[in-house]
């Protein structure tokens, strides 16, 4: 694999779904710019000579070998969504060099003993729907399909609405054993979320574990009324309630080491002149210990309460630990690099759930920010992913060179 294979995939990733105006990227499920997304992973499959299939949610998969025949294989990739004015390389780097690893090993004339697939996972992000993984929940059972269906984005849009929008058929979505038969190991490479590779000036780490995290829905009542006529001490404003629920979600994440965010919310009725009936917000709480994160949400639950609200559990997963004896395998194999545990979730821990062999690995993120236009790796860092990558699926196809 050459700089410039790389360079010419990025090149044409890098204008879908960018905001002229904030740089950031608007690249959500089911929508025109997730369609333009999806045929250029198909015409670089096919540029490739890789069978392109898909699975009962959508997920593309693209193969160098059949593992229908030869058995299941290693499969490398991540997502190509984004949240709302994400960075450019959350997901969209893991695709990109997981096919610029194929270009290397088959450069390198690599001839694997078991098939290689490179995967693009729809809906990873949740951004419009409101549940994280969804592509990977679901063909693996961890979502159900009707619950899946019966999502909402903001415009009040059902997935099953978006989905036929764009030419799919919801009723299809579901459980996906046979496909999942296909996947023995599954190795996902992803820019860093945070800036621990560029404190240990590395470009590149092997995953560990993925922390527990969830997603809750806030909802706080009040009273309807006039901004004003109505008086301070007569008011039951909803707002006050939530931001005392945000306000106290934070003191509660302080005191267990743990991370809470509020990034959205939602006011009834809307209006600038009228004191709101009510309030919601969605919180999403994570942290190296799952009964600190419980109990932030205890105490989240017990402040809502207080002011005749209530928390509503979205989703849930438990801590995920990675494959160690790949861990170890890739640690050694790639001469002892660093090794690091995540609080971002990804569809490889999804699929270790599920029970598949996997593991990751993350590129230097010299920002140390992500889901925003700040997100950055270097290129030559970038290239070291890639080049680890073909490293480890060179070692784990064997085969002749």
């Amino acid at each position: 694999m050459s700089p410039s294979t790389f360079q010419a995939m990025w090149a044409a990733l890098s204008p879908v779904g960018r905001d002229a105006q904030t740089g950031g990227y608007r690249r959500f499920a089911w929508s025109p710019e997730d369609h333009q997304l999806r045929e250029w992973f198909a015409q670089e499959a096919t540029a490739r000579g890789l069978e392109l299939t898909e699975d009962r949610m959508g997920n593309q998969w693209a193969w160098w070998g059949d593992p229908d025949t030869a058995g299941p294989g290693l499969v490398l990739g991540s997502h190509l969504d984004s949240v709302p004015d994400g960075g450019a390389y959350d997901g969209p780097l893991g695709v990109v060099s997981a096919l610029a690893a194929v270009d290397a090993l088959r450069g390198a004339g690599h001839r694997p003993n078991r098939p290689i697939g490179v995967a693009n996972f729809v809906d990873e992000e949740g951004a419009r729907f409101g549940i994280a993984l969804a592509g990977s929940r679901v063909i693996t059972g961890l979502l159900d399909a009707d619950r899946a269906r019966s999502l909402t984005d903001g415009d009040g849009i059902t997935m099953a609405e978006a989905m036929r929008a764009a030419g799919r058929d919801p009723d299809a979505i579901g459980p996906d054993p046979e496909t999942l038969r296909r996947v023995g190991t599954y190795v996902e490479l992803h820019v860093e979320q945070g800036r621990a590779l560029a404190d240990l000036d590395a470009p590149v780490a092997v995953g560990t574990d993925i922390w527990p995290h969830g997603r809750w829905r806030i909802d706080v009542p009040g009273e309807a009324n006039h901004a004003g006529t109505t008086r301070l001490a007569d008011r039951r404003d909803a707002v006050l309630g939530l931001a005392g629920v945000i306000q106290g979600t934070r003191e509660a994440a302080e005191r267990r080491g743990c991370l809470a965010t509020v990034g959205k919310v939602a006011i009834e009725p809307g209006g600038v002149n009228a004191i709101a009936s009510h309030a919601t917000g969605w919180l999403d709480a994570r942290g190296a210990n799952p009964e600190a994160v419980r109990g932030v949400i205890q105490d989240v639950t017990a402040m809502a309460r207080a002011h005749g609200g209530a928390v509503h559990e979205e989703s849930w997963t438990p801590v995920t630990e990675f494959t160690p004896d790949l861990v170890s395998r890739m640690r050694e194999v790639l001469g002892g690099i660093p090794a690091l545990g995540t609080g971002a979730g990804h569809d490889a821990g999804v699929l270790a759930q599920y029970g598949i062999e996997t593991a990751m690995l993350f590129v230097r993120n010299p920002t140390g920010v992500s889901h925003s236009p700040a997100e950055f790796a270097e290129e030559a860092d970038c290239l070291a992913g890639v080049k680890a990558l073909a490293t480890v699926a060179a070692d784990l196809t064997g085969g002749e060179r």
